[in-house]
């Protein structure tokens, strides 16, 4: 398990706004043959350790890394990267809500300002259709220029949402979370009020995915897996030997 969590990693190591998740395990109960405590003799001597021989290990859980990403400026008025903590929130076509830090946004038909896989973001902004170009300030604030108009016309304002739990966000694919008991409620806020992050408007937020140490923490496994494997055959051959004993 702890392979297939490192190599989904490698394999993110260029997906936007990517983090790492990271295999914990914990041991199986313990035979306990000599229990520490146990007392030995008729004036009361007990055994300081005892004997308690562990039967393996199982995965605890599969958690992500709360690390952000270098942001990479591409120029573009629709890329937006969120610098610090939050979340964009969109619209799914069964109308659940999810959230992702995946910024590469395009216009619809429309003009819904969209997800690469075509869902509106929450906010509803809408860009009107002779609009020239658009800005979009770090506090979230849309506005929309015109061929017609020296001044700006602002057309809505973007929100984010932070969780108090990030961790207990379930992933759906694509770059979406959705919301789970664990990770609380979505709280919106407005972009750099109360800790929350800012928007940059022309970057994008690349993986957090620090490919030497995942690479080290690969041949770690990989070794860790043949000791393993070794331990069980010297197992097998010492059984094997103690059956055939007369």
């Amino acid at each position: 398990m702890r392979v297939e969590v490192i190599s989904n990693n490698i394999a993110n190591m260029s997906t936007a706004a990517y983090r790492p998740r990271t295999a914990e395990f914990s041991d199986l109960m313990y035979q306990q043959f000599l229990t520490p405590g146990t007392i030995t003799s008729q004036v009361g001597t007990v055994v300081p350790a005892g004997i308690q021989l562990g039967t393996g290990v199982k995965p605890s859980s599969v958690s992500m890394e709360i690390t952000q990403g270098s942001l990479r400026q591409t120029g573009s008025e629709l890329d937006l990267a969120i610098d610090g903590t939050g979340y964009l929130e969109i619209t799914l076509p069964s109308g659940e809500s999810a959230f992702t830090r995946d910024g590469k946004l395009n216009r619809s038909a429309e003009g819904e300002i969209v997800t690469m896989e075509g869902f509106p973001l929450a906010d509803g902004i809408v860009i009107p259709e002779d609009a020239r170009s658009i800005s979009i300030s770090r506090d979230g604030e849309v506005v929309a220029y015109f061929d017609t108009e020296t001044d700006g016309q602002p057309i809505g304002t973007l929100s984010l949402v932070r969780f108090v739990n990030e961790k207990g966000l379930e992933a759906m694919g694509d770059n979406l979370f959705r919301e789970t008991e664990a990770s609380g409620p979505a709280n919106r806020l407005v972009p750099g009020t109360e800790g929350m992050g800012l928007i940059r408007q022309g970057y994008l937020e690349d993986s957090s995915v620090d490919v030497v140490q995942e690479i080290s923490e690969l041949i770690e496994a990989q070794r860790g897996y043949e000791l393993n494997s070794k331990v069980i055959t010297a197992s097998d051959e010492m059984l094997a030997a103690t059956t055939r004993v007369r």
